[in-house]
């Protein structure tokens, strides 16, 4: 809309100002005036170039700071669901969950079905078929962790922040409460530096391709899940290293 109204007033004044050079200039001083006219222009040109160029360049990076902050997520994201296979719980605690992926261990199931007589009384016995489930082993969680920097999971890259880590539970079915885990960054600190307008309007997203709300976050407080609210778009991108 502001690009839109520069174009016009733009028009507005070229139009008053050729008429306004064309009655009361001398004919010996417009070539002062043309000058000027071309550097107006030329102010102009850049300004509505800018007015295009901007939204493209914000659309661009915020992709880019996006990524970086989705790539953490997807780690602190990792551990909470390896630290609740161990603990049936999640944790708040960066130092809890730094611990259990450097010293923890994970359970290695066998499943198999077992097959055993059971006496239905009066000599009658029938097989019927279970399902065993036995551990046969552990294997240390940092194994998943290898090549990864989850020291530093934690922090918002970006910014001087770090993620806001909350537990809780939920009514999964009626009678049954379920352990519940959120992280989140805010978007004004990961867009600090940026177009003041394009942040505000990222802010009340609500398009299906884009990052809705003002958080970018995994996992949720309000329903089971350890999704995250970013489209697939950003599960297909690869971050470059700076």
């Amino acid at each position: 809309m502001n690009l839109l109204l520069m174009i016009l007033a733009a028009v507005v004044v070229a139009v008053l100002l050729a008429i306004l050079v064309v009655k009361f200039v001398p004919l010996k001083m417009r070539w002062l005036i043309s000058i000027l006219l071309l550097a107006a222009t030329v102010f102009l040109v850049s300004k509505i170039y800018n007015g295009i160029m901007e939204p493209i360049h914000f659309a661009k990076e915020k992709e880019v700071r996006y990524a970086k902050v989705i790539k953490n997520l997807k780690l602190i994201r990792d551990a909470e669901v390896k630290y609740k296979e161990v603990y049936k719980t999640y944790t708040n605690s960066k130092d809890s969950l730094i611990n259990f992926i450097e010293k923890g261990q994970l359970a290695l199931i066998e499943t198999k079905n077992v097959e055993e007589k059971v006496d239905r009384g009066g000599g009658i016995f029938i097989t019927v078929s279970k399902k065993q489930i036995d551990t046969i082993g552990y294997e240390p969680v940092s194994k998943y962790f290898e090549n990864v920097d989850y020291k530093e999971m934690f922090n918002v890259p970006g910014t001087d922040k770090q993620f806001e880590m909350a537990i809780g539970r939920v009514e999964k079915v009626a009678g049954l409460e379920v352990p519940v885990f959120e992280v989140k960054a805010d978007k004004t600190s990961i867009l600090k530096g940026m177009s003041t307008s394009l942040v505000k309007q990222e802010l009340e997203a609500l398009e299906t391709d884009q990052i809705k709300g003002a958080f970018v976050s995994v996992g949720s407080l309000n329903e089971v899940t350890t999704g995250g609210n970013w489209p697939p778009s950003y599960d297909k991108a690869v971050v470059k290293k700076d």
